[in-house]
């Protein structure tokens, strides 16, 4: 009898084992994938942007420094992306140079106000539609990577999964942070229209 109890308890431990082991890499694989889903997003706005700079240098063509970054960081990102991601530090760079392309994007976009049939043209309209919705969808695919991390990290601070975790191969990840000038205040200021 006491033979079938310590039969039972070992097959329930290596049961509760094989279930905690499942779930901590249910939950790197969600991580991953929702890795992916930024990659996505950054692909398509890669793909997004020679047109985009082909349509307003038809407009503008004297802003050449603006264009040149932009190709020049969208190179950098596409080179990034194409290859995997697998550590924080990747990530953290690839995320570095998506911020970089974003700011650059901002002044592609205020050049419209300088060029009243840039802004007029349907071509670049849409092309900052697309952008403008691709932008949205990698900030969301930012929040889901981060609940992910924030999921899979869980499992393995908590108990029992953290003992499953520490016999094997899974670490922690990092979550990816908002750009630190997107952190600061803006500086408002009235005095403009005092005068008026």
């Amino acid at each position: 009898m006491t033979g079938i109890t310590i039969a039972v308890v070992v097959v329930l431990l290596i049961g509760l084992y094989i279930l905690l082991y499942n779930n901590l890499v249910k939950a790197r694989t969600y991580t991953q994938e929702s890795w992916s889903q930024i990659n996505v997003q950054l692909k398509r706005r890669n793909d997004l942007i020679p047109n985009l700079v082909s349509t307003v240098q038809g407009y503008a063509s004297y802003e050449k420094s603006t264009f040149t970054k932009v190709v020049e960081l969208r190179n950098q990102l596409v080179a990034a992306t194409d290859k995997p991601q697998t550590t924080d530090a990747e990530r953290l760079q690839t995320m570095q140079l998506s911020d970089q392309l974003s700011g650059q994007l901002k002044s592609v976009f205020a050049l419209s106000e300088n060029y009243p049939d840039l802004k007029a043209s349907a071509e670049f309209t849409k092309l900052m539609e697309e952008l403008t919705n691709t932008e949205n969808k990698i900030a969301y695919s930012r929040q889901l990577f981060n609940s992910s991390v924030a999921s899979y990290n869980m499992k393995l601070q908590t108990f029992p999964s953290n003992l499953v975790a520490g016999m094997t191969s899974f670490k922690a990840a990092t979550y990816l942070q908002v750009p630190e000038e997107e952190t600061k205040t803006p500086d408002v200021s009235f005095k403009k229209y005092e005068d008026l």
